[in-house]
């Protein structure tokens, strides 16, 4: 029984790792069809870390969120925390999925600033439940959080310096 139990726990990890990693690299490939040449030609400050920087620190952050969710999947906690946990999670991932597509596909840095800041309530919202449920899994997101916080403030200042 117990052998059952952690198959089923590593099938779950496994799941909410590939879903998580899956979305952004969704994400990335629509967003990304094209971007070159309208981005290039963007003024950025200085401080606007190199390319080759984004998909490591991505694969990274969304393993991360997979192995927060799994934590709260595999909870034993009430159904009506996780729910409302699981709402949290579902809506912080969809605007995820949606800030490249709205700012490199659709060009549009102040629609993709306008969401990035719905991100990034739905991400300490997202922790609020977490954290009720499993202080780690709570944790495991403030990177995420910090480095949101960090794009952010690029979204803004690439489209003040662009406006």
């Amino acid at each position: 029984m117990r052998t059952q139990r952690n198959a089923s726990s590593i099938w779950k990890l496994i799941i909410a790792v590939l879903a998580c990693e899956a979305i952004g690299f969704t994400s990335g490939l629509i967003g990304s069809a094209g971007m070159n040449v309208w981005f290039d030609n963007l003024q950025k400050p200085s401080w606007n870390p190199p390319a080759y920087l984004f998909a490591p620190v991505w694969t990274l952050l969304y393993a991360l969120m997979g192995i927060a969710f799994w934590l709260i999947w595999k909870n034993e906690t009430a159904v009506a925390k996780k729910r409302s946990a699981y709402v949290a999670f579902a809506l912080q991932l969809f605007l995820n999925f949606w800030w490249s597509i709205i700012f490199f596909k659709f060009q549009s840095p102040f629609f993709a600033l306008i969401e990035i800041i719905l991100l990034l309530f739905m991400i300490i919202l997202t922790i609020f439940h977490f954290s009720k449920i499993s202080k780690t899994a709570a944790w495991l997101l403030v990177p995420y959080l910090l480095w949101v916080s960090f794009a952010s403030v690029l979204n803004y200042t690439i489209w003040a310096l662009n406006s």
